[in-house]
């Protein structure tokens, strides 16, 4: 399981995840066709595990 923001930021990337908007330091990528959104801390190199889950979630992503 990534915890890397920018490892995560590379994965939303090539599986079809736009960047939306940035506020801060949190990144908002929305989904092309299925409009899922996934906010991402950046950077951040040790994301804690609860919010690396609830990323999974969002990007429909299994828990490796």
């Amino acid at each position: 399981m990534l915890n890397n923001s920018a490892d995560i930021i590379r994965r939303l990337k090539r599986e079809g995840f736009v960047l939306k908007s940035v506020r801060g330091s949190h990144q908002k990528f929305v989904h092309e066709t299925t409009k899922r959104m996934v906010v991402v801390t950046h950077p951040r190199r040790d994301i804690p595990i609860g919010t690396v889950h609830a990323i999974y979630k969002d990007a429909g992503w299994e828990r490796d």
